[in-house]
């Protein structure tokens, strides 16, 4: 089928090969070459459409946006052009990562105006909500997990999205990544904005926003980044609930979105959403790092990086198949050891802040102890071993991290009732070494493999194991207070009677481990936190 672009056309569709719209005459080839399929949008404003382009060998699909100002006053058609060569602009800048659609085309033909764009096939975020229901606490961390980075992309490149709501994210069929879409074409010029136009766009001089979703401050032409921050945080309430802006209540005094009774979430999540939601632009997150930083997803980012990665690729072709392929994950890391995308660069900023904040104690205790953040590690001092080299049993000379890795790289594997405080063992192999009622506070054992570790009755308070392999250790009466044990593999581990109040958990793989309800709430845990069930989330 040919679709026909003329606006004012009353039968639009046509036969798949003529050439000029039975109906009014209009021709069906754009710029003779691309031909519209469908309408996959209307409004006073113009339309957008599935269209083909039939210049390019296999006919690609792609979408044109279509712009025809409401008026025809000099002034509109000027600021019209303004948006659209603005928007193009956009496109052009931004548009070479895989999650933003590419600008493939822009003209101007009689005062109207025609964006052509990647196709991405896959349906809305809205969509989803209609179909499957509200999202989990989990679904929606999940979704800030993958939104926030992009989101932080757009903002560096110095551009203010101004439209983020369900509607303008979409799921990709293909790799299932979000694609964020619509970088400010105009809408429709709307003075004032009538009640029942809340689900669309409008634009009121070069205000751009769709009302519930938009900050006063973004309505009232002084958009700032912090309101796309604003306007995701009503996207997560959008997720939670299933209601759109226009179905929640108001406080008439302060102007809130009155939310929280209708979601089933933890109080520290839902301290997060409140922050975004603050219509005081002074008192919202400013930055998506600080987001990121309060949801704990900084151990996840550079995972999420690979994820995200959007090297140069000149022979991405036009097809909506040639996406990234979401199981080729990439080192984000240059040959001369530097990150390479804006989101490792993130977390790399984000662990040294902290790290800086916690050596100058400029963080509050309540934040440095929420932060759960490796301080510097302090060495274990060196001290003479009686009863010849080795750490054996019984032994209580303080051995140094040198003495433990080649004592163990000559068989030695007891270093029980050892007092080394601060020791720091990250990155060796200890599998099946024997640490016994040892005195370990502080130790960092960061990315250490101690599989069939045993560390009964140990004292391990704030000890480092982020990332290590601790399967099938034995921690029984351990005491893990305060210990960093993020992303850490605790599949099978023996757990029992174990302290970990205010450990970080946060995700670790518990897969079989033997451990109770009771331990694990005393813990910190989070949406990518594997439970001995097997499943990943939060604790129902």
């Amino acid at each position: 089928m040919s679709y026909c672009i003329n606006l004012d056309c009353p039968q639009p569709k046509n036969p798949p090969n003529v050439t000029h719209c039975q109906t009014c005459g209009a021709s069906l080839h754009l710029r003779d070459r691309y031909r519209a399929l469908r309408a996959l949008g209307r409004g006073g404003f113009g339309a957008t459409f599935l269209a083909r382009d039939e210049a390019l060998p296999g006919h690609p699909p792609c979408v044109i946006k279509q712009l025809r100002p409401s008026a025809d006053a000099p002034h509109i058609l000027e600021m019209a052009r303004d948006l659209f060569q603005r928007e193009a602009k956009i496109l052009g800048k931004i548009g070479n990562h895989p999650q933003i659609p590419r600008l493939l085309d822009y003209f101007e033909i009689n005062q109207e105006f025609f964006l052509v764009q990647e196709f991405i096939n896959g349906n809305t975020l809205q969509q989803e909500v209609r179909r499957g229901g509200p999202f989990s606490e989990a679904g929606v961390k999940q979704f800030l997990s993958e939104a926030l980075p992009l989101i932080q992309y757009v903002h560096n490149s110095g551009v203010i999205h101004r439209d983020l709501k369900p509607a303008n994210l979409i799921r990709r069929d293909e790799d299932k990544k979000l694609v964020l879409i619509d970088f400010g074409a105009v809408k429709d010029k709307v003075s004032p904005v009538q009640p029942n136009s809340s689900e669309q766009t409008a634009l009121t001089a070069y205000a751009i926003g769709t009302p519930g979703y938009a900050p006063p401050e973004q309505m009232a032409m002084r958009p700032v980044y912090a309101s796309d921050l604003y306007a995701i945080g009503v996207t997560c309430i959008y997720l939670l609930t299933g209601k759109s802006p226009k179905e929640l209540d108001y406080d008439p005094t302060t102007g809130e979105m009155l939310w929280r009774e209708y979601v089933h979430i933890s109080d520290h999540f839902a301290g997060v959403l409140q922050k975004m939601l603050e219509i005081s632009v002074r008192h919202r997150y400013q930055s998506v790092e600080s987001i990121l930083r309060d949801l704990d997803l900084e151990p996840y980012m550079d995972s999420l990086a690979q994820n995200m990665a959007f090297p140069a690729n000149p022979g991405r072709n036009n097809s909506p198949n040639s996406g990234p392929n979401s199981s080729d994950l990439r080192d984000m890391t240059s040959p001369s050891g530097g990150t390479s995308s804006p989101t490792s660069r993130m977390a790399a900023a984000i662990r040294a802040r902290r790290e800086r904040a916690t050596r100058t104690g400029a963080a509050p205790p309540a934040a440095r102890d929420r932060m759960m953040t490796n301080g510097p590690q302090t060495a274990g001092r060196s001290g003479k071993v009686s009863g010849g080299s080795g750490g054996s049993g019984g032994q209580r000379g303080k051995l140094t991290a040198e003495q433990i890795k080649t004592a163990y790289a000559k068989g030695q594997r007891d270093f029980s009732m050892q007092n080394l405080p601060g020791i720091d063992l990250q990155k060796v192999t200890l599998a099946g070494a024997n640490f016994n009622q040892a005195q370990l506070p502080k130790g960092n054992f960061q990315g250490a493999d101690l599989t069939g570790a045993n560390f009964g009755r140990a004292n391990l308070t704030e000890a480092s194991f982020r990332s290590a392999n601790l399967g099938r250790a034995y921690l029984t009466n351990t005491n893990l207070q305060g210990a960093d044990l993020r992303g850490a593999n605790l599949s099978y581990a023996s757990l029992g009677q174990c302290n970990l109040r205010g450990a970080n958990l946060c995700g670790a793989d518990l897969t079989g481990a033997r451990i109770s309800l009771d331990q694990l709430a005393l813990a910190r845990t989070n949406w990518s936190t594997v439970y001995p069930n097997g499943k990943r989330g939060l604790m129902q």
